[in-house]
Formats: structure tokens, C-alpha cells, sequence
């Protein structure tokens, strides 16, 4: 047996994954455990748990393989305060003495966390870096279904790499075309995310779920002024605009004077027409560039495979455009396409690019990400005893008798919290730790998004709907297990709008019915589509066919369990707590169910500014 542990950290989404001779074993992000969103730490607790899940210790590993390479990046830090100087000084007296006396010294900084977790360990030897962009490009190529691919990766930036281009085949993959730092699609996407108001590294799927309201009068501005696109989708961003390099900001005053309005504050009063318009423009200017790229790397290499990975590989819009465009046959990315990824990756390259292994695809499997359930699990006995701990008043059901009863909460109107099997590796709640609502429901969105999640009423939710039904409902007709595909809700099934509602604008299109299915259909008629699969996730395709049966619609509304700011939920008392702290009505935990009104309600908790806002 031969076992790697590949890992993530100190920028944001720190997370660990097990590689058994090959096969993708447990992976988990440390914000889970910590309950702190995006959490950069050293994962000690995601390395416990991946250990555990495995059966083994410390020592039984033969490698730990960390997703980047310090050194370099402390080159492209110094080489860009030199070039840059003497703008950046406070930026630069922040975050050197840092590198100096932590991030620098990296393996010395990991063994001593890695003797935390086992005294005395000596693994010096067992240390190896990959770097950024090919961790990313490994974990999208590996575990994929393709024996050979075009593997774009696109984010903010690693070491120097912010676009990559690598071919995949066999167990070799290879880095062959590279654009620099400080040209960025994923800054780019960062900076109009700070403009708008919202966390860079955390509020650009905001900025995505917000471009449908808008219309993309700014696309031209962007494309004549700050970004220089070429043929092949290669660019140039004009720095003259931007603070992100030495600054502590994203952008600048000529940035704002540019679009004619300063940076909204976080927070306020959502939202102008003119934020909607900046929105769908830099949505606009994304898609430009990522199918100007897909095509011209189609054309040139002439392989039907497309791999994706990196943070810009989660604007799902983005990529059902790919799809649809059809210059690649096939495409696959990677579900925790960011940072936390780069720990699947990390192992991933360890164990074919630096051992040698060959890859063995199972091609039983639709890849080897196992629906990205890598997380922990909880037997039902070890359930009842942490929920009888807290005080929990619950009822164990037999299977049967639970499917029924939760599709009846659903049929109902209920918002249900869904607790079931595996935890899922990456940004996605995938029927695993869940909140699901029925989507006929014209007002499910509104409750969800206020009165659950306590976040920005235009965000939209997804559905998770029967791989076999799918084509009944959307013009897509493709797996999309990992709710990273965006298609339209099928013409036959939208309602077609008055002309007073048409004339509407902005957030006050929010509340129109546009089809059968209201509460996961956007403003453009548009869903970011699960597809739920029988072989992968039974217990969820089973519930959802219980529901079909009961309404004749194959699908659920699907978001991820946890209100905002807060990571999703681990365990089964994070669970709980979610119940008592929101409007959730009805839980699944196991076998075990829980109804609000039951609980005793001196275990309530104001979730509401439990956490820090994402």
C-alpha cells in the first residue's frame, strides 16, 4: 500500500485529500471543521479526519504534497514591489515580515504542524511542492473520465501563472502555454467584485447571480480601456486601473472615474441599475474571453476533451456557454475547482508526475471524484447520540417511512434541511448536506434566500432534478453532477410574461413567474443545473422520485445547508443548530427526523449575526 496526502493553505480554503495507490480515498476543506468560511490555516483537523477515514496514522504516509511553491511566489511578490516601487511600501511592509517568518519557510513550518498531530514525526524527506496552476491542472485532469485532454486552468493567480494550458494523456500531463501575473481573468472578475461591493474570494458568484438583471453596457468600455483580448483569447489587462498588485485595494480612482460611479460600500442598499449593468458586463467580458480561448484551443489541438480547473472555472454560466459552443466535445471540471482542489491535485501530481504510476481509470465510475462525497460520515447510533446530547427531540424512521415523510415536507411547502451520508469536497452542497425545497413554489425562493439563508434576495438557487428527466425540463442534455453547468428551463415549461412585466427592471424583476418551476428558474429563464445520479447518491435520487411521484416534478430546489457566512454544515450538531437558528421546519439527520415546532425552543439561537458576512 502506498499512500499520499496532498494539501492546501495559508491563502484561503485550506483542505487535505487522500490518495490510497491512486485512488482518491477522503478530502475535506478546514473550514468545515473550524467553522471558519474559507479558512486559510495549516488543515490539522482536515488531516486528522482524512487519516481516520482511512485507517492510518501519520507515519504510514509516504508523502504529503503541498499545491504551490512558496519560493516562487515570494519572487513574484519582491520582483513586483521592485518593478512597482516606491508605490506599495505599506502594502509591502504588511506582508513581508509575514513571508519572511512564516510562508517562506515553508516545509520547516509544515513539519512542525505535522508534529502536532504525531509527536516526534520526522518526514522531512517526505515533503513535495507542486506547483499552482499544475496542481490545479491535476486535479482536473486525473480524476477525470477523459484518457486525453486540453486542461485550462483559470484564476486568480499561483506563483507567476494565472492561465494555463496543459495536455493530459496517459498518466503525463504537461504545462504548455502560461500567462503572467499581473494579467488575470480571475483578478479581473476580483476587481469588478470589490467595485461592486462584495469579499473578493468569496462574493464573485454574487457578482455572477446578479449579471441576469442587468444588461452588459460596459462590455465595449472594458474591452477599448482595461482589457486588450486577442484572437486566441490571450490578454492584457492595463494596470493604470487596478491597485491589486501593490495596493490594498482592487482598483483605483481612474477604475471609478472610468464607469462614472466610486466603489459601492459593502452592505448597502442593494442594488442600482448601474451595479446590475457593471455586473453583466464583466460576465459578458468573461464569456468573451473563455470561448475565444476554448476555440482557439480546440482548433489548434484538435482534441474533443476539455479539463477545467482553477476559481474561474466555478462561473458555471461560463461554462454551459463552452458546452454549448460544441468545439469540445466533452468537458469536465474539476467540483472544488478553487484552492481547496489544489489539495486533490497536489496528490494527484505525486502520485503520477513525481512516483511514476501509471493511471487506472475504473470505467464503471462516471470519474474518480465519487460524486465529490469525500467527507465525513456519521452511523446512525453515533447520530442519536450527539443529537440526544444537545437536547434534540427527534424520531427514528425506517427508510421507507422517511423518503415518504420528507417528500410530504417538501409537497408541503417546508423548507428541509437534508443530513445525509458523506460530507461533499468543494463550494457545492450536492444532496449530502442540503437544504431542499419544492420548486412549483412561487415564494420558496424568497423564503430561502431571507428567512433561511439571511442573504441578498436576488441570489438564485438550484436544482437537483433526475438524470433521466432532465431533457424533459432543459435544453441541456449532459451529466452535471457537480452543479457547475448553467442551461435554460425548456420553452415549453416558461411562462410567457405580460407586457407590464417585461417592462420591468431590475431587482423588481425578482418576484415574476416564469415557468413551472419558479423558485430555481432565473430572471433569464436560465438554472444552474445538479443532475442527480442513482449510481452515486441513491438515498437523494430515491427522495426526489418520491417527490416526482407525488407532483409529477423531477427535481428539488437544492442549496447548500448553512446560512450565510457560515461554511456548510459538518456534523450532526452543526446541523442543529442551523435548525434552531433559522426557519428550516423540517430535518433529516440519518434516520433521524426532527420537526421545528417539537424542539424545545430555549435552544434557539440568533443565526442571523452568528456569522461573519461572506
Amino acid at each position: 500500500m502506498s499512500a499520499v496526502i496532498g494539501l492546501s493553505a495559508y491563502y484561503h480554503d485550506s483542505a487535505a485529500a487522500l490518495l490510497v495507490d491512486g485512488e482518491l480515498v477522503a478530502a475535506a476543506q478546514e473550514e468545515r471543521f473550524t467553522r471558519k468560511k474559507h479558512d486559510a490555516r495549516f488543515p490539522r483537523n482536515a488531516i486528522d479526519y482524512v487519516l481516520e477515514a482511512g485507517n492510518l496514522s501519520l507515519g504510514d504516509i509516504d508523502h504529503f504534497a503541498f499545491y504551490d511553491k512558496p519560493f516562487l511566489k515570494f519572487e513574484r511578490l519582491l520582483e513586483t514591489y521592485v518593478a512597482n516601487a516606491p508605490r506599495g511600501f505599506q502594502s509591502f511592509r504588511t506582508a513581508i515580515p509575514i513571508w519572511v517568518r512564516e510562508k517562506l519557510f515553508q516545509k520547516d513550518l509544515m513539519l512542525k504542524e505535522l508534529r502536532k498531530i504525531e509527536k516526534g514525526f520526522k518526514g522531512r524527506d517526505k515533503l513535495l511542492f507542486a506547483e499552482h496552476h499544475f496542481s490545479h491542472a491535476a486535479s482536473a485532469y486525473f480524476p477525470s473520465p477523459f484518457d486525453e485532454a486540453v486542461v485550462l486552468t483559470l484564476d486568480g493567480v499561483g506563483e507567476w501563472a494565472t492561465t494555463t494550458v496543459a495536455i493530459g494523456k496517459g498518466r503525463d500531463l504537461k504545462i504548455v502555454k502560461e500567462l503572467h501575473f499581473p494579467h488575470s481573468l480571475g483578478l479581473l472578475y476580483s476587481a469588478f467584485t470589490y467595485y461592486a461591493g462584495f469579499k473578493v474570494n468569496s462574493g464573485e458568484y454574487k457578482v455572477m447571480g446578479l449579471a441576469p438583471y442587468g444588461e452588459p453596457r460596459f462590455k465595449d468600455l472594458i474591452l477599448e480601456n482595461i482589457v486588450d483580448l486577442k484572437a486566441d483569447g490571450t490578454y492584457r489587462l492595463d494596470q493604470s486601473y487596478f491597485n491589486y498588485a501593490t495596493g490594498l485595494t482592487m482598483t483605483n480612482d481612474k477604475f471609478a472615474n472610468l464607469f462614472g460611479m466610486p466603489v459601492r460600500k459593502p452592505e448597502s442598499d442593494l442594488m442600482e441599475q448601474f451595479h446590475m449593468d457593471i455586473a453583466a458586463s464583466v460576465q459578458a467580458v468573461t464569456e468573451e474571453v473563455v470561448l475565444r480561448m476554448t476555440r482557439a484551443l480546440a482548433d489548434e489541438y484538435g482534441i474533443p476533451n476539455l479539463c477545467m480547473a482553477g476559481g474561474v472555472a466555478l462561473n458555471c454560466v461560463a461554462n454551459g456557454k463552452i458546452l454549448r459552443d460544441g468545439r469540445f466535445k466533452d468537458i469536465w471540471i474539476q467540483p472544488a475547482a478553487g484552492d481547496a482542489g489544489g489539495a486533490v491535485g497536489a496528490a494527484y501530481a505525486a502520485w503520477h508526475t513525481e512516483l511514476g504510476h501509471d493511471r487506472k481509470r475504473d470505467t464503471s465510475q462516471r470519474d474518480a471524484m465519487k460524486g465529490a462525497y469525500l467527507g465525513p460520515e456519521f452511523g446512525q447510533d453515533d447520530i442519536e447520540r450527539r443529537l440526544t446530547k444537545m437536547g434534540a427531540v427527534f424520531e427514528r424512521l425506517p427508510e421507507d417511512a422517511l423518503i415518504e415523510e420528507t417528500a410530504t415536507a417538501l409537497v408541503d411547502g417546508k423548507a428541509v434541511g437534508w443530513f445525509s451520508g458523506r460530507m461533499e469536497f468543494g463550494p457545492r452542497a450536492l444532496g449530502a448536506r442540503s437544504i431542499l425545497g419544492d420548486p412549483r413554489s412561487e415564494t420558496m425562493q424568497k423564503i430561502l434566500n431571507l428567512k433561511v439563508k439571511f442573504r441578498e434576495s436576488f441570489r438564485p438557487f438550484a436544482p437537483s432534478v433526475l438524470r433521466e428527466d432532465m431533457a424533459d425540463w432543459f435544453d441541456l442534455d449532459y451529466d452535471s453532477p457537480y452543479m457547475l453547468l448553467v442551461d435554460l428551463v425548456r420553452a415549453d415549461r416558461r411562462r410567457q410574461m405580460t407586457e407590464e412585466e417585461s417592462a420591468l427592471f431590475g431587482i423588481d424583476k425578482l418576484n415574476v413567474k416564469r415557468s413551472d418551476v419558479p423558485s430555481i428558474t432565473h430572471i433569464d429563464y436560465s438554472a444552474r443545473i445538479q443532475t442527480v445520479h442513482a449510481d452515486t447518491n441513491a438515498r437523494y435520487h430515491r427522495l426526489i422520485s418520491v417527490f416526482k411521484e407525488k407532483t409529477g416534478c423531477p427535481m428539488v430546489v437544492n442549496t447548500s445547508f448553512n446560512v450565510r457566512g457560515e461554511p456548510i454544515v459538518c456534523t450532526p450538531e452543526d446541523a442543529f443548530r442551523c435548525l434552531m437558528g433559522t426557519d428550516i421546519e423540517f430535518l433529516v439527520i440519518g434516520n433521524a427526523v426532527l420537526r421545528k415546532e417539537l424542539q424545545d425552543a430555549r435552544l434557539a439561537e440568533d443565526y442571523r449575526n452568528k456569522y461573519e458576512l461572506d
